[in-house]
């Protein structure tokens, strides 16, 4: 209802204020004035502009009032906290809502006091109302010609040559909001390294027009006829909106002039406070990607999670961090950060309460799969909701290590998912992948197998337990992406599997927001697949990386395949069909239709994983995986007879001979 700058002041708040006053009373001073001014003004109309001794005797008798109920209501606003050379837009509303308290006091004394005989409460209506207007409106006037002054002092300023720094001619490309908002923070500063020579926009209702007083000068078809007149060194990407596909053809245009090209953050970005506008950066390869940014149901996710305790397993990696951050959004009463990696539980923790302070955080240090160290935790804090990010996830890793693979991927998260249906958890998130789906490899077939055990567990618990697929996420630890980064730094070759083998991504903070949503969005049973866009070809990847590094593939660096590894897939399924697909009241969320075993299936599941598990007995694991499920197509084991395009039937596998002898649904 209120303006942010609007509150009532405490005895401190009160203190500095008056501070304020001895420090600042020049302005005080000229506010005083333009009051007094305004109301003499205002008197004119009401006696027909016939001065006279009644005139100056009223006016003067309510004088004070009229100014003590003005100041009162500057300060009851906080419009003295607003710094005069800095006001903007969004500040005019503390002072229409001074004007309006005021004039409201005022009317409130004129008919209140109606009968009392004082010509101190005695101010007429008309008067009331063209003196809020005049006094008002020349306390505005009086603050912006003080910004208008102060940013002309800037501007001469900039024409000044900088002994220090040398000023780059720049173009900004996108003359919208950021562009504008770019534009606004150049021509403040002093010290700011660029010199807007002008803007190029392709909507050509803009051309001809100006931002902040710099023109725009054309189209990005015209850059490299503006780069050489204007003799600029550095263009600057600013769109609102742009997708991949623009931001590559707009690179492609500044590599054949050559020029320098840079970008500054969306506007999204800003509005977390990630990163500041002047802060401009190079572009990477997760701009390149192309999303459409997420928008997320916050009313959803505030039920879901403000207030609550949300325990996050696996705090310390890549997703569990980002979750940290984006759940610090809506307000959680506590966050529990669970980690066995000591390092990684530092980091996030310390990152949290450095960047974070108003979100507090909870460091416990253990392993997922420890069962009384993971009891000891829930009974003593009581989670509300519970994200399970903690996995083994490295496909190569994996099929090296497939004990460690099904211990932590399969009963850890059973031991954690049990806990908190045990202690009434309300929400239970599984944090799945896509290879799961026909999975060729030891990580994938162990991921789907833990999903499998999260629905069994649906229902026995009045927790709602959801799984949630996506892909691979841009700079996650160990992906591709950073180590092409440090082989294109090192002047190495960059190894690609095979030039045919693509992936789907995403970004970490898109991936983080859409496992929130679907958290929010679960009754319990679900598995929730994700909207990865279309598959990126990692040799593509690889190749975009190298120049925007400002090198050329294949020449400056070079591109080596090495072939697929071992479990590795060419291309990787979300979902088999479209068919199997269920929308959700989020565009990019679906529920795969995809059935559940059945309890006794579960049970014995779990308990020939356990005995191969004690056993150490790794042929034995690649044998259970193969055996339960049959849609999978492991290496080391006997070929199953399912590499079709649709996912089995649970329990197909355990009516054939020899298998686990369990009827089939």
């Amino acid at each position: 209802m209120f303006p942010p700058n609007f509150r009532f002041l405490n005895v401190k708040e009160n203190y500095r204020e008056r501070l304020w006053y001895l420090r600042r009373p020049t302005q005080v001073a000229a506010d005083l004035v333009v009051m007094t001014v305004a109301f003499f003004l205002a008197y004119l109309p009401a006696i027909n502009i016939q001065l006279g001794e009644f005139y100056f005797n009223t006016a003067l008798s309510q004088l004070p009032l009229v100014i003590l109920v003005q100041f009162s209501s500057l300060f009851l606003t906080g419009a003295y906290s607003i710094l005069w050379r800095y006001i903007s837009i969004e500040d005019l509303k503390v002072f229409l809502w001074a004007a309006a308290i005021s004039g409201t006091v005022l009317i409130l004394f004129r008919f209140s006091l109606s009968f009392a005989e004082f010509p101190l409460w005695q101010v007429p209506i008309s008067v009331i109302l063209i003196d809020t207007v005049l006094a008002f409106g020349g306390l505005l006037a009086l603050r912006i010609s003080r910004r208008f002054i102060y940013e002309l002092g800037e501007k001469r300023t900039l024409l000044v040559p900088h002994r220090r720094m040398k000023r780059k001619p720049a173009l900004v490309v996108g003359a919208g909001r950021t562009g504008a908002a770019l534009a606004k923070e150049v021509v403040g500063r002093s010290d700011s390294r660029l010199l807007l020579r002008g803007f190029v926009d392709d909507d050509r209702r803009k051309q001809g027009g100006s931002v902040s007083g710099i023109k725009i000068l054309g189209t990005t078809h015209d850059l490299p006829r503006l780069v050489e007149e204007l003799d600029v060194e550095e263009v600057v990407i600013a769109i609102d909106q742009g997708n991949g596909k623009d931001l590559r053809r707009i690179l492609e245009i500044c590599r054949s002039i050559p020029v320098k090209a840079q970008m500054i953050p969306n506007l999204n970005e800003i509005a977390q406070g990630k990163i500041s506008i002047n802060r401009i950066r190079d572009v990477e390869i997760e701009d390149l990607l192309g999303r459409d940014p997420v928008k997320l149901d916050e009313s959803n996710l505030h039920e879901f999670l403000s207030g609550k305790v949300v325990m996050v397993t696996g705090a310390g990696g890549s997703i569990g961090s980002e979750l940290v951050r984006q759940i610090a959004r809506f307000k959680p009463k506590e966050v529990l950060l669970v980690e066995r990696a000591e390092f990684n539980l530092f980091t996030i923790e310390r990152e949290a309460r450095i960047d974070l302070p108003e979100l507090r955080t909870r460091p416990l240090l253990a392993d997922a799969g420890d069962e009384a160290r993971m009891r000891e935790l829930f009974e003593r804090h009581r989670p509300t909701v519970v994200f399970h990010a903690a996995a083994h996830k490295h496909v190569p890793m994996m099929e090296a290590n497939p004990i460690e693979a099904v211990t932590n991927n399969i009963f850890a998260t059973l031991n954690v998912a049990s806990l908190a249906g045990e202690f009434g958890a309300s929400h239970f998130v599984l944090i799945s992948t896509d290879k799961a789906v026909n999975p060729t490899s030891v990580m994938g077939a162990s991921k789907r197998v833990a999903e499998i055990v999260v629905q069994d567990l649906s229902r026995r618990y009045k927790t709602r337990y959801t799984s949630v697929r996506f892909g691979n996420v841009l700079g996650s630890a160990g992906s591709v992406v950073p180590i092409f980064r440090e082989q294109i730094r090192r002047g190495e070759p960059i190894t690609v599997t095979h030039p045919d083998m693509t992936r789907y991504f995403m970004t970490i903070p898109e991936a983080s927001q859409l496992v929130l949503q679907a958290g929010a969005l679960g009754e319990g049973g679900e598995i929730f697949i994700l909207d990865m866009g279309q598959p990126v070809r990692i040799v593509d990847l690889a190749e975009e990386m190298i120049r925007l590094s400002g090198l050329m593939p294949y020449e400056d660096i070079d591109i080596v395949f090495t072939g697929a590894r071992k479990g590795e897939k060419l291309f990787e399924e979300l979902e088999i069909t479209g068919e199997n697909l269920l929308k959700t009241r989020h565009p990019k969320i679906f529920i795969g239709k995809i059935a559940a075993y059945t309890e006794d299936q579960v049970a014995e599941i779990v308990e020939r994983f356990r005995r191969s598990v004690e056993l150490r007995n790794e042929a034995e694991i690649r044998r259970v995986l193969a055996d339960v499920l049959p849609e999978a197509s492991l290496s080391g084991t006997e070929p199953t007879d399912s590499e079709s395009e649709e996912e089995a039937e649970p329990g197909k596998a355990f009516a054939q001979p020899g298998k686990l002898g369990l009827a089939g649904k």
